[in-house]
């Protein structure tokens, strides 16, 4: 279908006052995308040549968003809510520049698939001027109900005009529609306004065209694919039906999820086969894992690369920047940051390497700290390969810790280590025999001081 020249018109005008919410309602993320992110990563796969997103009077936030996300995409405004015709009639001028197939698409139904968008565009190929994508609601109590004689779509029945047995109809209107894009202006422009709301409504071009002997059809699809989010409560609803499908998705390319209810994905990550996945593992934007690592339970990911056979967890913390190498492990509570793990390094628990770059099969120990920021500016730390740093370490930036060189315990450096050395940042212990007898007794001879 390459060759069939093609334009999505996405309506993200609504402001989302049932999300009492200052942010645009298309916007709210779901997987950490935005609605309208997933709407046009959908479009975009399923061949859509062109865009033309229609936002509401300055809703400077999905402007900002089509603009960076999508160079080539059209915004245009729709200054008065007139209604979806009248929308999509705001696009007039993406409309001049005549389409096969026309799409118009929602920003607030984010879980739409490419696969549903092809199966429109290959009705309108096949000679249909009109497509309605319907479903089959457990409750159809409120939708348009979609009248079909013979497999031709006559009509879309509002539920307040439907009669008793229109009523009963299950098949019902989904908002998403196509249309072959010779005529289509003109088609738009003879929908009229005599309703209750005297608004221009999109699915009057069915009675339009249908009258005009013109072929209009629906297809199905399932009640989840076009749900559509106007609360907070629906938005959640939505979250939970795509990460059920993420999950499911994982599983089926060969990576082990212990408890998947208790995995969360974001809508960019990337996991290769032979994974495991514990429970209780987030996952936010930017995350790589590479084959055969372990996420242990109760971790943490962003904009974070783990790779093959790394081990990460339970309890830790990778955050933007941070690269771990093949082979290598993050321990119990440690957190890495802007940070390469080389090949084989231990990192052990209750440990902050921030700013840093840790070299293949080097050891470092429980709680030690690389102090990256002096309260002005960051500073990198550099441990070579196979070096060895004692725990309680605190290795104080820039600094560098060469190949095989070990830091012993409790050490604070602050100077550069050579190769192979031993350094130690330490005071000289010093013992003061009876101390802790003579101390008690002096204070079991004063009256208890309360704070």
């Amino acid at each position: 279908m390459t060759e069939r020249t093609s334009l999505a018109i996405v309506l993200a005008a609504g402001e989302g006052t049932r999300m009492r919410s200052s942010l645009p309602k298309v916007m709210h993320k779901v997987a950490g995308l935005p609605m309208l992110g997933h709407v046009l990563n959908a479009a975009e796969s399923a061949g859509i040549g062109r865009f033309a997103v229609v936002v509401g009077s300055g809703a400077e936030a999905v402007k900002s968003f089509v603009a960076k996300r999508s160079a080539g995409a059209a915004l245009y405004e729709q200054v008065e809510r007139r209604g979806t015709a009248h929308a999509v009639l705001a696009a007039r001028e993406a409309l001049a520049e005549t389409a096969d197939d026309v799409l118009v698409l929602y920003g607030d139904t984010p879980l739409v698939t490419a696969g549903t968008l092809a199966r429109l565009r290959a009705e309108i190929a096949e000679g249909a001027a009109v497509v309605v994508l319907g479903f089959r609601p457990a409750d159809p109590t409120g939708y348009g109900r979609l009248l079909v004689e013979d497999g031709r779509l006559v009509a879309i029945r509002e539920e307040k005009d439907a009669s008793p047995e229109e009523r009963r109809i299950g098949l019902c209107n989904a908002g998403l529609m196509a249309f072959a894009g010779a005529g289509l202006v003109a088609l738009l422009e003879r929908i009229g306004n005599a309703n209750a709301k005297g608004e221009f409504y999109l699915t009057d071009a069915v009675g339009i065209a249908h009258a005009d002997g013109l072929s209009v059809v629906a297809i199905e699809t399932d009640a989840d694919e076009v749900a559509g989010v106007n609360t907070r409560a629906e938005l959640a609803a939505v979250e939970a039906i795509w990460q059920q499908r993420r999950r499911r998705a994982a599983m089926l390319a060969g990576v082990t999820l212990i408890a998947p209810e208790t995995v969360f994905f974001s809508h960019d990550t990337k996991v290769e086969q032979d994974v495991t996945i514990e429970p209780n593992v987030v996952f936010g934007s930017g995350v790589s894992v590479e084959t055969g690592a372990v996420i242990h339970a109760f971790s943490h990911l962003e904009g974070a690369r783990v790779g093959p056979g790394a081990a990460i967890g339970p309890f830790a913390r990778l955050r933007p920047g941070a690269d771990i190498g093949p082979e290598s492990k993050v321990g119990n509570f440690v957190e890495v940051k802007n940070a390469a793990i080389g090949a084989g390094a231990k990192v052990s628990h209750l440990t902050y390497i921030g700013d840093a770059s840790v070299g293949a099969e080097a050891n470092i120990g429980a709680g030690t700290v690389t102090c990256n920021y002096d309260g002005y500016d960051k500073a990198k730390t550099i441990i070579g390969e196979g070096a060895f740093i004692g725990s309680n370490s605190s290795l104080v930036a820039p600094v560098t810790i060469g190949d095989g060189a070990y830091v012993g315990s409790g050490s604070v450096v602050t100077e550069d280590v050579a190769p192979d050395a031993l350094a130690l940042g330490r005071s000289r212990q010093v013992e003061k025999p009876g101390w802790a007898a003579r101390f008690r007794a002096a204070k079991a001879a004063t009256p208890r001081r309360r704070v």
